[in-house]
């Protein structure tokens, strides 16, 4: 039995420690928004929050993590799609297939967190994730909208 911080709410769920994080949030809690695709931490569409720092959850062992460690997944970021990323990859339709950018936008956050005003090559530096579409330049272009739009809105 284990219990999870995610997106703000506790969760008791009785799993193997061995399990990994991906398939708790996927399966256990329905949140699905959490994507599988490599299933060896290097392609990123399984990407999260743990505790602010973007992690590939399909190589976090539940057992890992304590009650007091918070997990954001893509459904955590907002709940009604606002976050300034989740906007500027609407309005520059971003995605093309569309299964790796939850992952994406939540890596991108995570790099937000640190370095609120990126270059291209702090973009390319700081996400790792991997789209089988190409839509990288559309990511960068994103990721430049929401910190353009954050600032003319004076949030943080």
């Amino acid at each position: 039995m284990a219990t999870l911080n995610v997106n703000g709410e506790p969760f008791s769920i009785d799993v193997d420690g061995a399990t990994p994080l991906l398939w708790v949030l996927r399966e256990q809690l329905g949140l699905t928004g959490t994507k599988y695709s490599c299933g060896i931490g290097l392609c990123g569409a399984c990407t999260v929050h743990i505790d602010g720092r973007a992690a590939r959850s399909c190589v976090v062992p539940v057992s890992s993590l304590g009650t007091a460690q918070k997990v954001v997944t893509i459904e955590g970021l907002s709940p009604d799609g606002s976050h300034p990323l989740q906007r500027a990859w609407t309005e520059l339709d971003v995605p093309q297939c569309g299964y790796c950018q939850p992952g994406m936008i939540m890596a991108a956050a995570a790099l937000l967190e640190t370095n609120p005003n990126p270059s291209d090559a702090d973009i390319d530096a700081g996400l790792t994730n991997i789209c089988r579409c190409g839509t990288f330049n559309r990511v960068r272009r994103g990721i430049h909208l929401a910190v353009q739009q954050k600032r003319s809105r004076g949030t943080s």
